[in-house]
């Protein structure tokens, strides 16, 4: 292994503040062939930005299906409203959270805003074109994928509609896995699709969200943060 891919595992080793589980397992999905994918999030010492090299912003590893990010990016992409980042800061499956992480999951409602339906909704309409032409190419879509992008959708709208998000899909899973497993024919599916996007948007005419995230809470947590991994 390359010494600086040793050095970036080990800011994921020593140095995250809080890691959890995503995926089927944290959106109550599950199967038994399931993976365990884990994501977290490191602060890295604030010295070793005072070098011309500097820490990396995201580290993949060091177990399968991790994945990590540095804390600045991570508050960063969850301001942007990027729907992996909010969806990992409301895990139910937290393996590990050091006081800075447990102020990271108190500003959870600051990430928020109505930001989220461009983002949740461009991704969800990225995937569609996907899946449209692997009916086209392939004759199907990728079932898991189709689950997954209702599963979105519907998250979507609850969160416009409540100004709270929830990824547990609770008594949706087996309709859901019904998808997943395709005994949905696809025409009702996208009929979903479509239904699921005009709620969303009409949740966000009326959605108790604000416009914008709180920036200036957020940055006031991150510089606090930084000045004491200084001293």
């Amino acid at each position: 292994m390359e010494k600086d891919d040793e050095r970036a595992l080990t800011l994921v080793r020593e140095h995250t503040v809080y890691a959890c589980v995503m995926g089927s397992r944290a959106f109550g999905l599950a199967t038994g062939a399931s993976d365990t994918d884990r994501r977290g999030v490191y602060l890295a010492p604030t010295p070793l930005y005072w070098r011309f090299e500097k820490p990396p912003t995201h580290v993949e590893g060091p177990r399968e299906e991790e994945f990590s990010w540095e804390l600045e990016r991570f508050c960063e992409l969850a301001l942007r409203a990027n729907p992996n980042i909010l969806e990992c800061l409301h895990s139910p499956l937290v393996e590990r959270l050091t006081p800075v992480g447990e102020e990271l999951l108190s500003l959870r409602g600051a990430f928020l805003s109505r930001r989220a339906h461009t983002t949740f909704t461009r991704y969800a309409a990225a995937q569609r074109a996907k899946l449209r032409t692997d009916v086209r190419v392939h004759g199907a879509p990728r079932w898991k994928h189709a689950m997954h992008m209702l599963r979105l959708l519907e998250s979507c709208r609850d969160l416009l509609r409540t100004g709270e998000l929830s990824i547990d899909v609770g008594e949706r899973r087996e309709d859901l896995l019904a998808v997943k497993r395709g005994e949905v024919p696809w025409p009702e599916v996208e009929a979903l699709m479509t239904r699921l996007e005009a709620q969303c948007e009409a949740a966000l005419a009326t959605s108790p969200l604000p416009s914008d995230p709180d920036l200036p809470r957020v940055e006031d947590f991150l510089t606090r943060t930084r000045r004491t991994s200084a001293t």
